[in-house]
Formats: structure tokens, sequence, C-alpha cells
């Protein structure tokens, strides 16, 4: 027989599975059917969305004036330095919000993200290529790491940059995956109990559990807005709609900017592809149907997008999905 109630069920229990150093798994149950769904979407959109990283926002070579130069001795053009660079993945030691570094390497040498360790800041996947250097090399550069949240484009950079410095696409997030599953459990008999099962993985720059305590405080600053709705007559209030698309940036990235092979970059170009946004917009099997698209620069494709979090577990909100079709549409006009 079907109990009154007057208030839903609280949860009583929330355990935490470290698989590895950047991956764990959260639990928390019973959750009223339809409770656990309510909380783990937005939450696991904070994870993806507002987990603090670091990464560089730009760089100065000595001797080369743009990314399209090269530097004497050495194997890379500037375009391939860069993004082996922005490839590594850093963490500031200390609680500054950026640091600017200055590094130097000469004569036969293979740089690899390790080298670039020091007392300011630690790489977290040292084992990447950055630069090959000759016997007659000199590689002199200067690179500011910030913290930071989300994409940010080089466009949007260039204020906070030096003059003689290339601006770079910021790419903070430090989470890799956050995904939830949510299980049938029984309580009193009663089979509609549910359980959230959070799966994340983090890059190293943070572990998984601080991405997910940084993004319940999140959530909890978000909510504190509505602290003094008893002292509003909601009736009368009015309601502001924000023409900020900001929340559109990460799907703006263009797709040269991504560091794709010039296979896979000439296939979506010849296609008439400029953004990531449109590529995210495509279901799987419309990817696959670009012409002249091969099984490799597919799945070159796919790690890309699982890279920037738009992996094929992604789910765009509808209100999000027409205002980036109108936005690339502006854009492409």
């Amino acid at each position: 027989m079907r109990k009154i109630k007057i208030a839903p069920f609280m949860p009583t229990e929330v355990g935490v599975n470290e698989i590895s150093a950047n991956r764990a798994e959260i639990t928390a149950y019973p959750f009223e059917s339809g409770y656990a769904v309510t909380l783990a979407h937005p939450l696991r959109r904070l994870i993806l969305g507002s987990s603090i990283g670091y990464a560089p926002i730009s760089v100065k070579i000595e001797g080369a004036a743009h990314e399209f130069d090269n530097i004497r001795g050495m194997h890379e053009d500037v375009a391939v330095f860069i993004i082996n660079l922005k490839n590594i993945r850093f963490k500031i030691k200390d609680e500054s919000d950026r640091v600017e570094l200055k590094y130097s390497f000469s004569g036969h040498k293979e740089v690899t993200a390790q080298d670039l360790n020091n007392d300011q800041i630690e790489v977290v996947n040292g084992d990447l290529p950055l630069a090959t250097l000759n016997e007659d090399a000199e590689l002199n550069f200067t690179v500011v790491i910030s913290k930071g949240i989300g994409y940010v484009p080089s466009e949007d950079l260039r204020d906070d940059v030096a003059t003689d410095a290339i601006a770079l696409d910021a790419f903070f997030t430090p989470v890799r995956k956050a995904n939830y599953k949510i299980d049938p459990v029984l309580v009193e008999d009663n089979p509609n109990f549910e359980k959230i099962i959070f799966d994340i993985e983090t890059d190293g720059q943070i572990g998984p559990v601080e991405a997910f305590t940084n993004a319940l405080e999140v959530m909890h600053k978000q909510l504190s807005v509505f602290n003094g709705v008893l002292d509003v007559d909601i009736s009368t209030a009015p309601i502001k709609k924000s023409s900020d698309d900001s929340e559109l940036k990460p799907f703006l990235q263009t797709v040269d900017s991504l560091g794709l092979s010039a296979r896979s970059f000439n296939s979506l170009d010849r296609a008439g592809m400029k953004y990531l946004g449109e590529l995210v917009l495509m279901s799987e099997n419309e990817i696959k149907n670009i012409k002249n698209l091969g099984k490799k620069s597919l799945d070159e494709i796919n790690e890309c997008l699982v890279e920037n979090g738009f992996g094929s577990d992604y789910e765009l909100a509808e209100n999000i999905r027409i205002n980036l079709i109108k936005k690339i549409e502006q854009l492409k006009v």
C-alpha cells in the first residue's frame, strides 16, 4: 500500500571508489524516482564546465615573428611547436593565477614536456614531445601559464598578452571524462529508488574527487541567488534575458586550431566545416559520410571531440543547439 509522504526521501549513503590517481567512481543513494537524474545531469555539466585547470595562453619565441615561422635548427615548424606546447598539461605549484616562464635549449636534443619542470610549475604529462633540435640549434622562448575554466580562444586573449607574443587558444578544463549512470536500488521492499554512479577522470592537474567537490561548491553558490527569493514579488520581478553567447565559445573553436592532421583537416575543409560545433551537431553516421574521410581520420576526429569534452555520450541541450546553429549560420555568412 502506498504511503502518504510530506517530504521526499533523503539519501543517506555516499561512497568514493578511487580506481586510479586520476579516475574515481562516486556513488550516492537512495533517491526518490526522478530525483537522481535531476541532480546528476547539472552536476555533470558543472564538472565538465567549471573545473579549474591551467593552460599556456601565450608564447614568445626568439627569432619567430608569428606561428607560421620556423626556427633554425629545429625540426618542427613553429606551428607544430605551438600545438605540442598546448598539449602539455601544467600545474602551478603556489596559489598564483599566472606565471611567466623562460626556457633556453641548445645543441642536439629531444626536448620533452618534462624538461619544462621547474620551481614554479609541474608538468603532468612529461613524456610528450615538444621539439627536436639539431647540433647548431638554439631555442629560447617565454611561455605564460594561466589558471582558468573552460575554453578561451586566442582572439579573446590578445589584450592579456604581450604585443610581441603569440596568443594561444587556452583549453583549461582538466576533466577528460564525466559520466553517470542511474541504477535501481531497493528500499524497504520498494524497487523504485535510484542510485547515482559518477565516473570521473581527469588529466592529473586536479584529482577526480576535487573536480566533483568543486562542482558541488559551484552549484551551491549558483543556487544561493535564490536565498532572498521570499523578499521578491515574483509576479512583478523583471526577467532579464542575456544576449551573452559565452556558453557557445567551446563550440566555436575553428577546425584549423584543433591540431588535426593535414588529411583530416583537408577533408573537413573541403566539406565546408569551419567550427568544432558543426561536428558536435552531427551524428556519428553523418560524420562518417563526410566525403573522402577515411577510418583513420574518423578516429582522429572522434578522439578530438572526446578531448574537447564532446564524446559520444555528450548531450547537447536543445536551447544551446538552437543558439549554436544560429551562431554558426551568422559566422559563415
